[in-house]
């Protein structure tokens, strides 16, 4: 993916970016995944010596043929 920023200065320094909202909206999106799978990851360490029920069980108990 390729951005172009538009660098604003203050006093000398850089202070501000403005991006295309296309470019913004695609970072947006991926910062939500990345979210999303640290989260995820965080889950399953959590949750790595809980119980489980296999799938085929579940389905059984449910009435769905695997």
């Amino acid at each position: 993916m390729n951005i172009h920023p538009q660098f604003i200065r203050r006093e000398g320094a850089d202070e501000y970016v403005v991006l295309p909202i296309e470019e913004f909206r695609a970072l947006e999106e991926i910062f939500h995944d990345y979210q999303d799978l640290r989260d995820l990851r965080e889950a399953k360490s959590q949750e790595a010596d809980a119980a489980s029920v296999p799938l085929a069980d579940v389905m059984r108990v449910l009435g769905i043929d695997p």
